[in-house]
Parts: structure tokens; sequence; C-alpha cells
């Protein structure tokens, strides 16, 4: 039988039968109980007619026994982001033809569903926990690419989310490179702080720690601090990071960022932590410096959906600060001239439209291989903007450097063939103007000239997922905020 996710954790499952597996606020599972449970629920699962299983539920364990379960089963398993909005949810049932959906929220479901005119029944299911079996009635079939065993969804940059169709293959290459690379062993504690409904958390942050023998930490959300798309509670979720003694977790700029400022103010930092994985969106330099300094171990890396996840990765014993780390194993690596990557080795089967897709998978980000092997990013094949100077800018760099200051919680940065760059800001709190305008001062100390930000205004409201203007892992949709803010952009110029 070919090695997967669920036939290694099988093994393990036999290795330690009574040691912690998954814990959450109201109950823990031991491997022996985890193998049980699956064998229990892959069974249920095996008698719904549908086979592609949507999963619309907080983080807790019964998530990822849902999830092992549905692959144990032969579904297909899509999960579900309660951070999409109600628009991108009936794309991804429609998209990839889901016929059946398990959720902790019936109520939302119920009017998204009925609002969309999808007919639906609603059943509850699994004693002892409150979910809903939701079977969708009027939803055609929908073919996907053979050897689909998991379809994730990504915001990309268009308004649609597209669903990337992975195999079982990819997901056990990705999950055992990352096992090696990060050092896993039984006695690491795992908490997440993601939704499990990202492809990063469900992979780095479930199966993981889960092929390691250690224990997963997966509370709901509002426990570690998160709410909606982007509220944070920084002190609940270093909180929970100390309560429960986490050595790993995985973390976003933005909350590497909070956790940071939250430190260097005095607050407490997790002291047995030793793997925090930065991904989600690319990281500023001077940002893992201070991290660094506070003892905080950061390691960043890099990847994208249509690669499974991780490519790339700093590790304990191989980490170079700037870069996003060696790549993983089971990778190979190709540069296009214009410098974009190219990545081959688990990559996608393709999305849901069964279109075929290259062999070596065009990731529309520019960088570069270092004499050590350390992966460079640079930024984004179709930002890159060129000056009328004819200086090349990746808008990203510059917004790293503005988004390292404390008045500015999100900068969209232009310069297409102008003398100069502007940048459109969300202040943080309640940042004044005058705040702002040093911040900028302070960046463009950093910058060189070519690269500053000369002028700038303020956004009228955040960039977020639900107004379309900022991807589900947190990258700027640039033409949805050019759409909106270039009349007064171009009255800046003028």
């Amino acid at each position: 039988m070919q090695p997967s996710i669920i036939t290694a954790l099988a093994r393990q499952c036999e290795k330690q039968p009574d040691a912690p597996a998954l814990t959450g606020e109201n109950d823990s599972l031991t491997y022996q109980d985890l193998s049980y449970a699956i064998d229990q629920i892959s069974a249920l699962l095996r008698s719904f007619p549908a086979k592609t299983l949507g999963l619309a539920l907080d983080n807790s364990p019964l998530w990822a026994v849902l999830d092992l379960a549905g692959l144990a089963s032969g579904k297909i398993v899509i999960p579900l982001p309660f951070f999409f909005s109600a628009e991108q949810i009936v794309h991804s049932i429609t998209d990839a033809g889901i016929g059946c959906i398990l959720t902790d929220q019936p109520a939302l479901y119920q009017t998204i569903l009925a609002d969309s005119g999808i007919t639906a029944t609603y059943t509850h299911i699994i004693s002892g926990h409150e979910i809903t079996e939701i079977r969708l009635g009027n939803l055609p079939a929908k073919p996907l690419p053979p050897g689909t065993v998991k379809v994730t969804y990504t915001s990309g940059t268009t308004g649609h989310p597209k669903g990337v169709c992975l195999s079982a293959d990819a997901l056990y290459q990705v999950a055992t490179s990352l096992l090696a690379a990060t050092g896993g062993k039984p006695s690491d504690k795992h908490v997440s702080v993601l939704p499990l409904s990202t492809l990063l958390e469900n992979l780095a942050g479930v199966y993981v720690p889960l092929l390691a023998g250690a224990g997963c930490h997966l509370f709901s959300l509002a426990t570690v601090g998160l709410s909606g798309s982007s509220g944070l509670d920084v002190q609940k979720m270093l909180g929970a990071l100390i309560k429960y003694r986490a050595t790993t977790t995985i973390l976003t700029p933005q909350l590497l960022h909070a956790t940071v400022a939250a430190i260097e103010a005095g607050h407490p930092k997790p002291a047995q932590l030793r793997f925090c994985a930065i991904g989600g969106a690319s990281v500023s330099e001077r940002l893992l410096l201070r991290a660094e300094k506070l003892g905080i171990p950061v390691f960043e890396g890099y990847g994208l959906s249509e690669c499974a996840s991780v490519v790339s990765l700093n590790t304990e014993t191989c980490r170079r600060i700037g870069s996003v780390g060696k790549p993983l194993p089971h990778t190979r690596l190709k540069f296009d001239p214009d410098g974009e990557i190219l990545v081959a080795g688990a990559t996608l089967l393709g999305y849901t439209d069964c279109l075929p897709v290259p062999e070596f998978w065009p990731t529309g980000d520019i960088g570069h291989l270092d004499d050590e092997g350390f992966l460079h990013l640079t930024g984004r094949k179709k930002n890159i903007f060129i000056t009328s100077f004819g200086r090349n800018v990746s808008p990203e760099w510059v917004e790293r450097e503005l988004t390292l200051h404390p008045a500015i919680a999100q900068a969209a940065v232009f310069g297409e063939a102008r003398p100069w760059n502007v940048a459109v800001i969300v202040p943080r709190g309640n940042a004044s103007p005058a705040a702002i305008d040093q911040a900028i001062a302070d960046a463009n100390l950093v910058l060189p000239d070519y690269a500053q930000v000369k002028c700038w205004l303020p956004a009228k409201v955040p960039f977020l997922p639900q107004n379309g203007q900022l991807t589900a892992n947190g990258r700027l949709k640039r033409e949805a905020i050019w759409a909106q803010y270039q009349t007064d952009i171009k009255q800046l110029y003028s």
C-alpha cells in the first residue's frame, strides 16, 4: 500500500496508544481513542451518498477527526473557512459540487443556502457533539481531477476563490518533509492559533505533529484570541501558548508583529517554544531580527496551496534570516529568465476545472537561490512596477517596512510610471496623521530613494477579505484597492 497520512498515522496509533493526541476545551483523545474515532466516523461517512464532504467547523479535536475520517473513508474533503463571504462560500460549494457539509453552525449555513436557492436537509449527527449534516439536494456532481482527496480554496487575486485539488501523495510528501525539517518529536506540544481550514495549519498543525507522535492542542479560535478575519487579542494568544506549554506553533507576519510588540512591552514569552514557523505572506527581516533579539525561535518559510502548502523553510540547523530557507527534500525548483520561481514535486493535480497543469508550477513569485542554496523572495511577478525613472520596485518590500511601525496597520504602495511612490495607509488604532508621517519618514530612511514613499492617503476602511481587498492568507488584492483609490491617488500626483 502506498504510504499516506492515514497509513502512517495508523502505525503511530499502534506504537503509542496511550499517548495524548488531540486536546480541546471539552475533550481529549489518546492515540488509541483517535484510531477508534477515525474508524467509527469513517464508517459513518461511507454511508453518505455524497462523494464530496465540506467541513465548516471551528477549531477543535473533532475538526481533525472528521478531516482524517473523511480521508480514511475515501471522501474528498473540502474545508470551508468562516472568513469567506457568503458569496465565496456558495461559489466553493457549487464549484466543487459539494454534496454534504458537516458544520457546528447550521443557522449560518441555513441562511446562506436559503438565500442562494440551494435546497438542503439538516440532520444532527455524532452523539455528544453539536454537529449537523447538511445534505445538498439540487447540485449536480462535479468531476474533479482523478486522485483528488482534498480541495483547498485559495482566494488568489480574483473575487471567486480557486479550488486546488491535491492528492494523498502530495499531502504525505509535504508532511514528512516538514516532520524532518522541524525535528518533530513525541514530546512536542503544538498549539494551533490559525484556522484549521487553512491548508498550512491543517497540514503542519495536525498532520505533522500526529506523525511525530506529539500532542495537538486544538482550541476554538476565540480561546486563542482570534475573532473574524483580522481581530486579535494578543494577550489571549500568548496566554494560550504559555498555559499549554507550546513547543511549536505557526504565525502569520501580522500575528508575529503583535507578539513581538507585546513581549517588548513586557508580556511574558512562551518559554517552551522551540519552533515558531512564520508563513502566509512575506515578513520583514527587521521584524525577524527583533523576534530573535527577544529569544523567540522564528523560522520563516514559503509555500502556496498549489504546492500543497510548504515549499521551503528555515530550520534549527539551517537558517538564514532574510531568506525563506532551503527547499524541502521533495521539491525541485527552476527559474524563468525573469526570475519567476517554478516548483515541481507535490504540486496540485489541477483546479476544479480539471484543466491540465504543468510539471513545474509557475508560482508568480520572483526569487533566487543564493550560493548556499537558500531561497530568497523578491516580490510578486505581476506586482512589480517600474517608475518613470526606470527603476523596478517590489511594493511588498516597501509595505513590509511601513507596517513595521506601530502607527501603520496596513499599507498598499503604488508608483507605476510615476516619479515617486504613494501609499494607501490603514492606521493602527488611533494613530494620528502626524504619527503616520513620522512612520513613513522612518521607513524611508532604510529604503533607496526610488522606493521611498513621498505622499500617502488614509484608507476609507481596512483591507479585508470581506470587502475583496485582501486574500484569505493576508495578501493585498491590489487591483481592488487601486479601483477604489485610483481617483484619489491621481489627485495626489496632480
